[in-house]
């Protein structure tokens, strides 16, 4: 089988194609022929040598990968949920890039009949993470006014579709005029193009009293905006670092990355207090171990899809091979949606 291994933090050159033996199922686990792997930002920050829960739990080498798809090609002696042939979808704590695996029974969920092969490896991550956001972490009301900062992506797709089940007002950002259909199609209420406006006076124009929920993964660049633009007992929801990282080359700006590091807020709890607001902060890769949370969020994101309330994310296809590419066209910051590849 293909499997790409990455042995030491680099650019693009560092994911290298390797053969490798096909694994046997353990009794509880079910091996997968996969077909398609989705790539997230954090595959690109394990390149990079800087995610701490890659160094946490696996080290060098690694193959990146936390979602895919693909048919059951053989179970283990325990599995009772799923049986050879069956469509699925996967989520795993690294190792994706491949192109067979053996996964726990308990990640491996069989793919709903209006959901593709493609759209299962986009689907996982970024409706977790959007779930874990909206549903798990902190209770917000129908009707709430939600911002979301580049809303038009993977996971801001997934939290437009389930703002708008869950009937909140979202705000959404992106950052060229292209991208906004996209998220008016996806559900937003109000869609800023920061690329052609004054980002904050937008933002206050379309709710004077502030907002609710802050979605945002930018980092440094925005986080004290977003904390300022917060209604009282307004809560901050941060999940990401991007602006502290390149969009062009494929290597780290380390002058960058210390720069934008002392410049990232810090929040003190006294003025937290004070001001009536919360910052919320996560990391998925650190939830594999709370596996209800995880059957929960996808269980009922399943029903959504089977009944059309929520649909799978647009997908933008990479060959296995041009893996590469692929990295650099999610770091680009162009695309909308996922972006995949197709495994040989």
């Amino acid at each position: 089988m293909k499997k790409i291994v990455i042995h030491s933090p680099g650019d693009y050159n560092q994911l290298q194609i390797e053969e490798h033996k096909i694994p046997e199922p353990l009794d509880n686990e079910i091996l997968i022929k996969v077909f398609f792997v989705g790539i997230n930002y954090a595959d690109i920050l394990i390149r990079w040598g800087v995610y701490k829960s890659a160094k946490d739990f696996i080290g060098w080498p690694i193959t990146p990968g936390f979602e895919l798809s693909g048919i059951v090609e053989k179970v283990g002696s325990k599995v009772s949920k799923l049986k050879k042939g069956d469509q699925v979808f996967a989520v795993t704590r690294f190792g994706g890039y491949t192109s067979y695996i053996s996964l726990e029974e308990d990640f491996v969920f069989k793919l709903p009949k209006n959901l593709t092969l493609e759209q299962g490896a986009a689907f996982p991550a970024v409706y977790l993470t959007a779930y874990h956001a909206l549903l798990q972490n902190i209770v917000i009301r129908k009707g709430a006014k939600i911002l979301i900062h580049s809303c038009a992506g993977g996971v801001g797709s997934a939290l437009l579709q389930l703002s708008r089940y869950l009937q909140y007002e979202t705000t959404g950002i992106v950052g060229s005029t292209h991208k906004i259909e996209v998220a008016k199609k996806l559900g937003a209420n109000h869609v800023i193009d920061k690329s052609k406006s004054d980002l904050w006076k937008e933002v206050e124009k379309i709710s004077p009293s502030g907002y609710d929920v802050v979605l945002d993964a930018n980092g440094a660049s925005t986080l004290k905006d977003s904390y300022l633009h917060l209604a009282p007992s307004g809560k901050l929801l941060c999940y990401g670092f991007h602006s502290m990282l390149p969009k062009t080359g494929g290597k780290l700006n380390y002058l960058q990355l210390i720069w934008t590091f002392l410049k990232t807020p810090r929040f003190n709890p006294l003025d937290m207090t004070d001001k009536n607001k919360s910052l919320v902060t996560f990391n998925l890769s650190y939830l594999f171990d709370k596996r209800d949370m995880f059957r929960e969020a996808i269980e009922h994101m399943v029903q959504l899809i089977e009944i059309g309330e929520i649909t799978g994310p647009e997908t933008t296809i990479f060959e296995f091979e041009k893996v590469g590419e692929a990295h650099k066209a999610l770091e680009s910051g162009k695309t909308t949606g996922k972006v995949i590849l197709r495994c040989p």
